[in-house]
């Protein structure tokens, strides 16, 4: 039986909306992603937000780190479409109840927030989610902490390294899968290739038949996909 790779938007379909934009998660819902991988900071107030860089000088009108702003004066900075920066809670609320599968992203691999995997996973608990979450990121440090919090999740570590043995990595370190930048074989570990819009990589992943790949086209390789 073949299986059939996953597609994630990362960060949401930044090909046609602002990335990490309600917009563009609504959108790609809509469309019938079958996932969505996004960034999870904490703003000094320890609210969950929504964005990839530390910083918010790329994607907003403002400049300054997130854990310098509280979220009231982080919501008088915009994104290029207009809209705030999202909370977790109302992505959340976007996307309970909808057939699509997540991945969180922990960003602490630059700046580490206190706490934020408790205040997290809390979160994601309290929500009708469909399918689990898969919780991802560079720093192993984090992903250690949320499980010993919450042992039931999928933890992935993100890498653009190779990974040696890494069954045995995995099993040593409670992941469920890794997330790399290129292919590698292996076997009983979930692999999720991320950032891939080249057409002729996304052939050779599919038929390798990874778990998933993360991609900022997530129609282009939807259509490729269904041609193979």
């Amino acid at each position: 039986m073949t299986t059939k790779s996953l597609i994630y938007g990362h960060r949401g379909v930044p090909v046609k909306f602002p990335e990490n934009s309600l917009a563009g998660f609504a959108y790609a819902i809509s469309q019938g992603i079958d996932g969505l991988e996004f960034d999870v900071h904490l703003t000094k107030d320890q609210v969950p937000v929504i964005m990839h860089d530390e910083k918010i000088n790329r994607t907003t009108d403002g400049m300054g780190k997130i854990a310098d702003y509280s979220l009231a004066e982080l919501r008088t900075f915009s994104l290029a479409n207009g809209e705030p920066v999202p909370t977790l809670a109302e992505f959340l609320n976007l996307v309970s109840g909808e057939p699509v599968h997540l991945n969180l992203e922990f960003k602490t691999d630059k700046q580490y927030y206190q706490g934020i995997e408790r205040i997290v996973l809390r979160m994601i608990q309290q929500t009708d989610l469909v399918y689990p979450v898969v919780f991802s990121s560079f720093n192993l440090r984090s992903l250690q902490r949320a499980y010993a919090i919450d042992e039931s999740q999928k933890y992935a570590f993100l890498s653009s390294a190779h990974i040696g043995n890494p069954e045995w990595f995995c099993t040593s370190e409670h992941l469920e899968g890794l997330h790399l930048e290129h292919y590698q074989p292996m076997s009983r570990v979930s692999q999720r290739v991320w950032t891939v819009d080249d057409p002729d990589e996304l052939r050779q992943l599919f038929d390798h038949q990874v778990n998933a790949v993360i991609t900022n086209n997530f129609e282009l390789a939807t259509d490729i996909r269904a041609a193979i």
